[in-house]
């Protein structure tokens, strides 16, 4: 069914990412000389993981590499169509997301490492960061309902979308999009993991937006898994660069967008289930060891660590092995996701 509805046009949206990829890590290299002259490293948890410690330094904001990439490509080959058609201007709106989160992170990022606050290692005040993404999430949502019309919801099954009212939608899409760019970050703290996990959400909803004949929104994230794929040629194990918070909360607004573009945002509990485990992690860590304080009298945590990589990595497993499996778990995801969509 699929890919019945691949078109030539499809078919170009797919090389995209061939291309945004090729011509994105040539800059790869001259980009992290560039972060290591300005100093730009990250910073380590202290109660981390104690194998971490050797990334001390390791320059980060890599984020950036994407969505220069992206907002490159996107307007090179968009320029003609986003003056001419209200769909060819609906890829504005997940670039715009990806980049007004983007400086939310970069902010985060810089405080962290140049702000009054880099000896500690913390960015932006968490309570600071929060409001803005609302506010941020708020705009981003009421365009998505009243200038694209994508207050819809599909059902697995179910013929036709869900009409949803907008006083109903823009709360339920600020929410999708705060709580993936949460998830995300979660996710970004062991070397490829976010990418390779973000990357594969992003295939998954750039097949649905396929069989939607929604070109001009799979070209764009096509675009995006190509210049993920280039982050991620350095963002391997070891790493030689990170994504930091500019390039997590980014991606994690990018999908969420894309997602309710869709109208298949419900599936991201499926397709993005390793995210989605990261963030339950740390909710079930925290309120554990909260709860059992205080009726218990004793700190009682279900992991050894929190997000759930940290769990595993301490239980054994090399930092590889973590990647791999849950990069395994995802593609799984992504496939029965894809597939619920085609119903």
């Amino acid at each position: 069914m699929i890919l019945q509805n691949i078109s030539s046009q499809g078919l170009f949206a797919l090389s995209l990412a061939s291309i945004t990829f090729l011509l994105t890590v040539i800059w790869g290299e001259p980009f992290i000389e560039l972060l290591r002259r300005l100093k730009i490293g990250k910073r380590i948890r202290l109660d981390g993981p104690q194998s971490h410690m050797v990334k001390l330094g390791t320059p980060t904001m890599g984020g950036i590499l994407i969505l220069i990439a992206v907002t490159f490509f996107t307007g090179l080959l968009n320029v003609v169509n986003l003056a001419r058609t209200v769909t060819g201007r609906s890829i504005l709106l997940p670039l715009g997301a990806m980049l007004l989160f983007g400086l939310l992170g970069a902010w985060d990022d810089w405080e962290g490492i140049m702000g009054k606050r880099a000896k500690s290692g913390e960015g932006v005040t968490g309570r600071i960061k929060f409001w803005l993404s609302v506010l941020l999430a708020v705009i981003i949502s009421a365009g998505l309902y009243f200038f694209f019309e994508s207050g819809l919801m599909y059902l697995p099954g179910y013929p036709n979308p869900v009409l949803i009212p907008w006083w109903l939608y823009i709360p339920i899409a600020t929410f999708v999009i705060i709580s993936t760019c949460h998830a995300v970050n979660e996710t970004d703290g062991v070397d490829g993991l976010a990418g390779l996990v973000v990357m594969t959400c992003f295939v998954a909803f750039g097949l649905i937006a396929l069989n939607q004949e929604q070109v001009y929104l799979s070209r764009f994230i096509f675009t995006v898994v190509g210049a993920l794929l280039a982050f991620l040629w350095y963002n391997v194990h070891p790493a030689s660069l990170f994504m930091g918070d500019v390039g997590s909360l980014s991606l994690g607004a990018g999908l969420a967008v894309v997602a309710l573009m869709t109208g298949h945002w419900l599936l991201l509990v499926i397709i993005a289930i390793v995210p989605v485990a990261e963030t339950l992690s740390v909710i079930l860590q925290v309120a554990s060891a909260k709860l059992s304080r205080r009726f218990l009298g004793r700190d009682i945590r279900p992991f050894k660590m929190s997000p759930l990589h940290h769990h595993f990595e301490l239980s054994g497993w090399k930092e590889t092995q973590v990647v791999f499996r849950f990069w395994l778990v995802t593609i799984l995801a992504a496939m029965i996701g894809v597939a619920l969509a085609a119903l």
